[in-house]
């Protein structure tokens, strides 16, 4: 399975170890990323110096709130995409950040250890993968052990709008689902109904916009303020993209 995600393309590879185990050195445990802590407060500034350097710009011409809507979509996509993909596939990754590492690297997505024994299929689950139902409640358990406390920690060390948040969330959903339905034809069914599943919750149903190729978030996760006076300088799902002129997301 995890061949199979890794596939699909980067965000959904992950490396595995047995459940409870503490890999060694560069491998960090990922419950510094759902809690304000000092190692996500140093990502959130090198991050803004890196983007910073990529404009040409001093560190203090890039707004706080833009660098935390950047590291907050990077993770979350990092942490939906191969859960989303496994659902698919037919098994269930622990996602939760109690057993996950990750290693704090600069550029791309950041790797992620998962704890892996077996795959285990629902009751009734066909033996193809993508023919059922996916696995439990696992957009559930995903969103609430995973994404929620990733949320809340970037909203502690910057403010920055939840609606930014959550919309950065539901992009990031879209994204999975299309990469798997770019690579997997066969799975694309499944990969939409998968995503649907996860903007079913609680925290998403203010999306308006159903999974697909035609999503349109309902915020801005503020990119374009990184590029001065380019009024095209938006994501294609952006709510913002079409119009003549952007405004601020706040």
């Amino acid at each position: 399975m995890l061949e199979d995600l890794a596939a699909i393309g980067p965000f959904f590879a992950v490396s595995s170890h047995p459940p409870g185990a503490a890999p060694a050195a560069p491998w960090r445990p990922a419950t510094e990323l759902a809690f304000p802590s000092s190692r996500l407060r140093d990502r959130v500034a090198s991050v803004r110096a890196a983007l910073a350097a990529r404009g040409g710009r001093p560190a203090s011409e890039i707004e706080p709130r833009v660098t935390a809507s950047a590291v907050h979509l990077g993770l979350t996509a990092r942490l939906i995409a191969p859960a989303l993909g496994a659902a698919v596939l037919g098994c269930r990754l622990d996602m939760c950040p109690d057993g996950l590492w990750w290693q704090d690297v600069a550029g791309g997505p950041v790797p992620l250890s998962v704890p892996v024994t077996a795959c285990s299929t629902s009751p009734g689950q066909a033996d193809e993968p993508g023919e059922e139902q996916v696995p439990g409640d696992w957009d559930r358990l995903l969103i609430d052990e995973t994404v929620v406390p990733v949320t809340a920690a970037i909203a502690v060390l910057v403010p920055v709008s939840g609606r930014v948040l959550w919309g950065n969330v539901a992009s990031a959903v879209n994204a999975a689902a299309a990469q798997v339905a770019r690579q997997r034809p066969d799975l694309a069914a499944s990969a939409w109904e998968a995503a649907g599943d996860l903007l079913g919750s609680p925290r998403l149903r203010g999306e308006p916009s159903p999974p697909g190729p035609a999503f349109r978030r309902s915020s801005c996760c503020l990119f374009y303020r990184l590029a001065p006076g380019n009024t095209s300088a938006v994501c294609g799902d952006c709510v913002l993209a079409g119009r003549g002129a952007v405004r601020n997301e706040r």
